[in-house]
């Protein structure tokens, strides 16, 4: 059973560095630590110094193709210090949840790669790779070599019956060349021949987070992800603290027009941020200020005042957008003429909100 938690408000202050607040880094893998075979610059040298301040380095990946072993072989090959217990895989968080609903040596389809396999091995699941062997369950996760053949395998076994699990619904996956389609690419294609949706594990679905909770025994746990679609918002589905980071997918303007549920909690460039304080934003009137910077939004465009950390900028001006689309739509002025009531004053959208100017100052725009 979860626990009930509520999500500190993005933006938040930290009066102390972040891997002495918080106990567990649960940490995305793909853009945050790693992209392709490479680490992301000074990633491995930052999570050294974070597990020094005694701050336990979790990994969390939505990405189901690899047992939890050989993502830690691969991660300890950028020396860092990792075993497979320190790794979470949404393979692993679908095993657990298939094997909540059906009996111990139950059959299970497997469309996907090893990581699957050895996941529901280890959960007390047995894994098959035909329709023809009835199973119970069809689990779905990415991997390069997945094809049309197992994909509709799979398709004959949901239509029969068998229950369908999907690691993650993540459209695109980094790579070393850039975005490529990810498990929600192929999950679509198995949905174009079925009737059901799947039962999803990975982020941002709790099942994930909710199971690296439990299994790396967080009591303050910090999620670090590089997507707001996935890491942020299931951060904010779970109701932990959450740090999003400069290093993969999504970028400020993204942020910028994030929804409520998928705003973090911090924002920096990197993984040095865990050791350092967070200073928040503080508002005062229609100004947000942030270290040197001073915001507002004015006639759908944001104003940048002062100088200081390029970070330090960007959280004043998220604060800024996010209270300027969040208000209510403003009262009108004029009064009733002619028996008709003046309509009310539109709220911007985060989309109207010009931005390259006050990027462009702090100095992160594209």
């Amino acid at each position: 059973m979860s626990t009930k938690r509520q999500s500190p408000e993005p933006l938040s202050a930290c009066d102390e560095p972040l891997a002495g607040r918080y106990d567990v880094a649960l940490l995305d893998l793909d853009g945050v630590v790693y992209v392709g075979p490479d680490p992301v610059p000074d990633a491995p040298e930052n999570l050294r110094k974070a597990a020094k301040e005694g701050m336990r380095i979790g990994y969390i990946t939505n990405n189901a193709s690899r047992p939890a072993r050989v993502v830690a072989e691969h991660l300890a090959s950028f020396g860092l210090d990792v075993i497979a217990d320190d790794v979470v895989t949404s393979a692993q968080a679908a095993a657990k949840l298939i094997a909540s609903e059906f009996p111990e040596g139950s059959p299970v389809l497997v469309v996907g790669g090893e990581g699957l396999q050895v996941a529901l091995e280890e959960y007390g699941l047995t894994p098959v790779r035909s329709s023809d062997a009835r199973p119970v369950a069809v689990v779905q996760g990415f991997h390069p070599d997945v094809n049309w053949v197992m994909l509709a395998d799979g398709a004959h076994a949901i239509n029969e019956g068998a229950k369908w699990f999907a690691t993650n619904l993540d459209l695109t996956i980094p790579t070393a060349a850039g975005k490529a389609p990810g498990n929600g690419t192929l999950v679509q294609a198995v949905r174009a021949a079925v009737d059901v949706d799947p039962v999803v594990a990975g982020k941002p679905e709790p099942p994930l987070l909710e199971t690296s909770i439990e299994r790396l025994e967080a009591k303050r746990p910090l999620m670090i992800g590089d997507r707001l679609d996935s890491d942020i918002e299931g951060a904010n589905a779970v109701g932990i603290a959450s740090l999003w980071v400069a290093t993969g997918v999504h970028d400020a303007y993204d942020l910028a027009r994030a929804p409520k549920h998928q705003r973090p909690t911090y924002i920096a460039a990197d993984l040095s941020a865990l050791a350092e304080k967070q200073p928040g934003v503080t508002v005062e009137g229609s100004k947000h200020v942030s270290g040197g910077w001073t915001t507002e939004v004015v006639d759908n465009a944001v104003t940048v005042k002062g100088e200081g950390e390029p970070y330090d900028g960007l959280r004043a001006i998220l604060s800024a957008v996010w209270a300027a689309v969040d208000a209510p739509a403003e009262a009108p002025k004029s009064k009733t003429t002619r028996g008709r009531r003046p309509r009310p004053k539109p709220t911007p959208t985060a989309d109207a909100i010009a931005l390259d100017a006050a990027l462009h100052r702090i100095g992160l725009s594209k």
